[in-house]
């Protein structure tokens, strides 16, 4: 049941019950309004940078598409698929089933079947470690009474855990996101090979120093890029606060974790030999690199939110931001499927172009602070968001350095960081190695594998740059 309080039921009351009614609706009234506010300027994954794991999925707004009734999985008619079958010559046993008799009469049959149906069963063999034990005689001199023992050979670890088990181990926690403890119990469990987390952080340790050659090679090799990708987010080191940074080229990524934010990790990496084009989002410490690219999915969420956040004007002038936003979008889409050319591309982001900026300087003398300030921020730098126009290869979003923070913001979220800077070293070696051979489409066990031998043959480290 609701009452509706009028003046009439008010006016029948005491002076005193009149003053504390009239105070508690003026308390609700406020109530109602900041409710309200919270929930216009409430930040979401549409309209802010926050990652959409942090929205409950059932908060979601649902899909507008109507619902299908067709049945889940394979439709009727739909063209078949199945794995295909290897020559029976690649196969380790080929078993031939006769029938002995005739099914109908019970006459023994005799012959062979000169096209036999062939069905295929695929098993893992038996996995056991291979042990090789090494036996160090020592021989005394019959000279001098010295006795001498025999060195291990060049290759052969001083530990028990050899190349392959060793990068195996360290793809299990880096690539398959793996705690030290299970890892351990992976290998004990599956493998037969005996293994505690002390034995996992040791292994983890030798592939840090294997790689890290390869690692610093690739870094030395930032400042030379026409264009960069960069982004960076938020991690733990030594329960303390980090940040994981990542620096994407066309052909290779690298990732470092550093304590701070600010642009000095940038000094570090790129220096003052850095002349190429670097792609983020509005973050102020890019700025004094001078040569940037706007990411427009971070802007068409800040244009998402002034309609989410202002008052009539200001989501009128949000909601045609963000449609000159997909036209921008669909312009791009169309060029890099090749069906226009890039002459035809710059026709037609010219219209796009001035009405954008029209809008931004329109929302310079807005009503709402927040909305001003954003449009004279990106109408002052306003260069800064078509520049993918003047520079053949820079892309107008910078997907690519967030698709490259997935892997690690999964597995941040499972081991809650390092708790040491030698962790630190192999998170961001691990992930620079794993991301790049996905980018050259090279096989990353084979690479750690190679890195590790090297390192215990005392040889050079194989190149993550040999691939571009």
């Amino acid at each position: 049941m609701s009452l509706e309080i009028t003046e009439e039921i008010i006016a029948r009351q005491t002076p005193e019950a009149q003053a504390i009614i009239r105070l508690l609706l003026a308390k609700i009234a406020e109530l109602e309004a900041r409710v309200e506010q919270l929930e216009r300027g409430q930040k979401t994954p549409q309209n802010s940078s926050l990652p959409p794991s942090t929205q409950h999925p059932h908060a979601r707004p649902q899909p507008q598409k109507r619902k299908s009734k067709k049945k889940r999985g394979g439709q009727p008619g739909h063209e078949k698929h199945q794995r295909p079958l290897i020559p029976a010559d690649q196969c380790d046993h080929v078993v031939p089933l006769r029938p002995a008799e005739c099914r109908r009469c019970n006459e023994k049959l005799s012959g062979s079947d000169p096209e036999p149906l062939r069905h295929q069963v695929w098993e893992l063999p038996e996995i056991k470690p291979l042990v090789t034990e090494y036996q160090r005689h020592r021989l005394t001199c019959p000279c001098c009474g010295e006795t001498t023992c025999a060195e291990l050979p060049v290759g052969v670890p001083q530990g028990q855990s050899g190349p392959r088990l060793m990068a195996f181990t360290a793809l299990l926690m880096a690539y398959y996101r793996q705690s030290k403890r299970r890892t351990a119990e992976f290998l004990g469990t599956l493998l037969g090979q005996p293994c505690c987390p002390a034995l996992a952080v040791k292994m983890q340790t030798q592939v840090t120093a294997a790689l890290r050659p390869s690692y610093e090679e690739a870094a030395a090799e930032l400042p030379a890029q026409e264009h960069l990708n960069i982004d960076e987010t938020a991690t733990r080191e030594e329960n303390g606060k980090a940040w994981l940074w990542t620096f994407v080229a066309r052909m290779f990524t690298v990732f470092a974790v550093r304590p701070t934010r600010e642009a000095t990790a940038l000094d570090v990496f790129l220096g003052e030999r850095f002349r190429g084009v670097v792609i983020c989002d509005r973050a102020k410490m890019y700025w004094r690199l001078g040569r940037l690219q706007w990411c427009w999915a971070h802007l068409k969420r800040d244009f998402q939110a002034i309609i989410d956040g202002g008052d009539g004007q200001a989501k009128h002038l949000g909601h045609r931001l963000r449609r000159a936003t997909c036209e921008l979008f669909e312009h791009w889409a169309d060029y890099r499927a090749g069906r226009i050319t890039r002459a035809a591309l710059l026709r037609r982001m010219g219209p796009v172009r001035r009405k954008v900026e029209r809008l931004l300087l329109r929302g310079t003398q807005s009503g709402s602070r927040d909305v001003r300030g954003t449009c004279r921020e990106l109408y002052e730098h306003r260069h800064w968001l078509w520049t993918f126009l003047r520079h053949e290869g820079v892309e107008p979003t910078n997907n690519a350095g967030e698709r490259s923070l997935r892997h690690a913001v999964i597995w941040r979220k499972l081991s809650f960081g390092t708790q040491s800077v030698a962790g630190s070293r192999f998170v961001e070696t691990m992930l620079t190695v794993i991301e790049t051979c996905r980018q050259q489409r090279r096989n990353a066990f084979a690479f750690v594998t190679a890195a590790v031998e090297a390192h215990l043959a005392l040889q050079s480290a194989p190149s993550l740059l040999s691939g571009v």
